[in-house]
């Protein structure tokens, strides 16, 4: 009798994966490549290319898009695939009105515990990385510092629902942070206001550590807005 040969690797782990897990990686990963840009606003991408791409069947492609469109990312066309969802000038306002609320509330809490370096010592690794970053003008490890220096400002605040809500929207302006980095001045400014609000986190001064997080977070925005508006991008 004809033997039928030993399963290719590749496809014994296919095999092996549970349906579940199948669609959670498939989600993970388109999910990512939109906030990257990898997948960029307005484009379409058919089922069975994401299924090629990923090395998975169409059914856990099916899965995650269900999930993508749920949250606002994507518009799944049927029978064919999705489309990525661009990023409005006005989408933008209101996620960061958002999070400047509930950062600010966060640097608040911080600075009235009056923490230690140590305690804040995530935030202060993130300014330097951020500094070393811009001596070498590598703008993603500049923004991957600046993430983890906000990330981290929430999750020590203390509040555990609000570090949740944050990290929640923060990923709804990802796309638009990454697509306008080189757009915009080199952030050596927002690279020491940064600093600035860890000195007066440390002094305790809750009021001061407020206003200059309410600064910092409102001039930021009010610079993507006007570039996404300057260079036409009116739907990222």
């Amino acid at each position: 009798m004809k033997s039928m040969g030993r399963v290719a690797p590749a496809a014994e782990a296919l095999s092996s994966r549970s349906p579940e897990r199948s669609a959670q990686v498939a989600y993970a990963k388109i999910k990512q490549r939109i906030l990257d840009n990898d997948y960029a606003p307005g484009i379409a991408v058919l089922e069975q290319a994401l299924a090629d791409d990923l090395g998975l069947s169409r059914t856990p492609i099916r899965e995650a898009l269900v999930r993508l469109e749920q949250e606002g990312l994507v518009q799944v066309v049927p029978r064919h695939g999705m489309k990525v969802l661009p990023l409005s000038p006005k989408d933008m306002r209101e996620i960061y009105e958002i999070m400047i609320s509930l950062e600010l509330t966060a640097t608040d809490l911080l600075a009235r515990r009056r923490p230690s370096e140590t305690e804040i010592a995530p935030l202060m690794q993130a300014c330097d990385d951020m500094e070393e970053a811009l001596s070498r003008d590598d703008l993603k490890a500049w923004a991957r510092a600046d993430e983890r220096f906000h990330f981290s400002l929430v999750e020590l605040c203390g509040n555990k629902r609000l570090a949740t809500m944050v990290m929640g929207i923060w990923e709804q302006s990802h796309r638009a942070r990454m697509f306008t980095l080189r757009l915009r001045p080199k952030p050596v400014d927002s690279t020491r206001e940064h600093r600035d609000v860890v000195n007066a986190i440390l002094k305790g001064d809750a009021t001061l550590a407020r206003q200059l997080y309410r600064n910092h977070r409102e001039k930021a925005s009010d610079g993507m807005i006007a570039i996404i508006e300057q260079f036409g991008l009116t739907r990222l």
